[in-house]
């Protein structure tokens, strides 16, 4: 078996994540699967529970065998030293994760909630892309192949009937998820999504120890890529050329920041900044800027 080190990305969707794994897998010898995210594999085993918010105790030993096993696999066929991984829903249950793979290095990334909602709620009405969920369904475990699929066609049926033309589920699901969407507005869930992942991610690690956790805002990544990504490196300890830096980042764009005010009007802002102003204060974004 290849020896490797797990790296593990959290965040909130539409927090940046994507945009880390790959800088990140662009790096000779650090690798990650071919498809946008695993959700599919850490539900295995759970895949009835109703959220994605799941606590240690689901971290059977076989659940903990069959998802290492995925990682192994993995740096086999890569030969890679580095194994990076990013599903969103993560954010929510790092205290799991940690059971079934307790030598990770966490990257954890945060980004203006605005932001985040902004782009959420593009997410949730967005149309069928068929070349993006193919390359999903390849990693759904066998057995579980006919309940996401029933659930697949459900939310696509929801959308055509919906009245905002949403999606019946998406991105990570909260506890009482059902109630939720039938108490709140798409634009509140949104906050909602973003709030709970945030919350959930920074009570977890509180229990990790720190040299463990690397931490790094979008706002900061994008502004300042080159100096974000050499720290990101150095404390991963992942060795790297200097001179490499600059092409590595040469993608990143900071045209996304602030783009919430082209489409987050004054009575959307009433709404949704009482649900998500004390988390925006902790993480640093002046009360000014809400």
């Amino acid at each position: 078996m290849t020896k490797y080190n797990p790296i593990i990305i959290i965040g909130a969707p539409r927090s940046g994540t994507n945009m880390l794994r790959d800088i990140l897998c662009s790096i000779e010898n650090i690798s990650t699967w071919p498809c946008d995210e695993i959700n599919y594999i850490w539900r295995h085993g759970n895949i009835r529970s109703k959220t994605d918010e799941f606590p240690k105790s689901f971290a059977t030993q076989p659940i903990k065998t069959y998802i290492r096993k995925q990682f192994n696999k993995l740096a086999d066929k890569e030969n890679s030293s580095y194994i990076v991984e990013k599903t969103c829903a993560n954010s929510l249950r790092v205290g799991f994760l940690d059971q079934i793979i307790p030598d990770a290095h966490y990257i954890y990334i945060t980004r203006n909630g605005l932001d985040v909602i902004a782009s959420a709620n593009l997410r949730w009405t967005a149309k069928l892309d068929i070349p993006y969920l193919l390359k999903k369904v390849r990693y759904v475990p066998i057995f579980d192949l006919p309940y996401y699929g029933a659930r697949y066609v459900w939310s696509r049926i929801y959308r055509a009937f919906s009245q905002e033309k949403r999606l019946a589920f998406w991105g990570p699901q909260l506890k009482e998820m059902k109630r939720l969407l039938e108490k709140h507005t798409l634009d509140e869930i949104c906050a909602i999504q973003w709030k709970q992942c945030v919350e959930k991610s920074e009570d977890d690690f509180k229990s990790i120890p720190k040299e463990r956790i690397t931490r790094v805002s979008y706002e900061d990544f994008v502004y300042k890529p080159e100096t974000e990504l050499k720290k990101i490196l150095e404390e991963i300890g992942i060795e790297f050329d200097k001179a490499d830096l600059k092409e590595l980042v040469s993608r990143v764009s900071k045209k996304s920041v602030g783009k919430w005010k082209q489409s987050l009007n004054n009575e959307t802002l009433d709404r949704i900044n009482p649900l998500i102003e004390d988390t925006m204060i902790k993480l640093g974004y002046r009360k000014e800027n809400l």
